[in-house]
């Protein structure tokens, strides 16, 4: 075979071979054709030039095969973290956020390609979230959800309502089924009956739960009990019409009986102790 027969071959080999990548991968640029074509007269020998256009085309095709292929979904990355009465927990997610888990409360975070989202099961958690505009941060309790981009935030689920107070930043506080509201830092929203209340302003700087504090703002004293249960206290829950009665102020959560004791005082209602457990009795 001559040389010139050689060239021949080879152009035709060369042709046929960007005609299969084009049938694999799509058609190759003017560009990277002409580069290919320099390669083969550049090699010495004819055959080997036609190998290495060919190992050339092999990998463009390989490159474009990899581009071509979906990618695979990133795995979901799952942690769930429950606390009993009387203790705390704190979660370090894969993207540095926290979440502060009250006791009795029961916290399940997934993170998937774009997505953020924790489920509050049960309880009382502070979420101070690092911001990602690609993957907002939803919580749901029940079928209320809070959805953010990064921020610091308190949710307090109890048997009757779900209570949002913001931190740092803003959260969307969304009811399910009804319209909800936005609330920022400083102010704090409650979610019962599938309707949204106002925000109303409060002292972020003040103590809270993760110091032993509790503001009720209105909170219903069946409500109260529960929060004191999660702080450890045994109190059986009340029954009408101590049960909806509504409390106002700040109080320490480490000394149940006395703060009951107190609070019964101006509602008509003392405390006992039986069987290990604080009783509300009507006056």
């Amino acid at each position: 075979m001559s040389a010139g027969d050689a060239l021949v071959l080879d152009e035709q080999a060369l042709s046929e071979a960007l005609r299969d990548a084009a049938a694999r991968c799509g058609r190759l640029s003017d560009e990277q054709v002409r580069a290919l074509r320099r390669r083969r007269r550049a090699v010495a020998g004819g055959i080997g030039g036609l190998g290495a256009a060919l190992g050339t085309i092999g990998a463009l095709w390989l490159g474009a095969a990899a581009w071509l292929t979906p990618a695979r979904p990133t795995p979901a990355w799952t942690r769930t973290l429950a606390t009993r009465a009387g203790e705390r927990g704190t979660l370090t997610l894969a993207d540095g956020s926290t979440v502060r888990l009250n006791g009795a409360t029961r916290v399940r975070v997934t993170y998937r390609t774009g997505e953020r989202r924790a489920e509050l099961l049960a309880g009382q958690a502070f979420f101070d979230v690092r911001h990602d505009a690609a993957r907002p941060f939803t919580v749901t309790a029940g079928t209320t959800s809070a959805r953010v981009l990064g921020t610091a935030f308190d949710l307090d689920r109890t048997r009757r309502q779900v209570a949002l107070s913001v931190y740092r930043g803003a959260v969307g506080f969304d009811p399910g089924g009804a319209r909800g509201v936005v609330v920022r830092a400083g102010y704090r929203s409650s979610i019962a009956d599938g309707a949204a209340t106002p925000p109303a302003r409060f002292d972020a700087a003040l103590p809270d739960w993760r110091a032993g504090w509790v503001d009720t703002a209105g909170m219903r004293l069946d409500d109260l009990i529960e929060v004191l249960d999660r702080a450890g206290a045994r109190v059986a829950a009340p029954r009408e019409p101590l049960a909806s009665t509504r409390v106002f102020g700040r109080f320490r959560t480490d000394r149940p009986r006395a703060l009951l004791g107190a609070i019964g005082a101006g509602f008509g209602f003392g405390v006992v102790e039986r069987d290990g457990e604080l009783v509300l009795e009507p006056r």
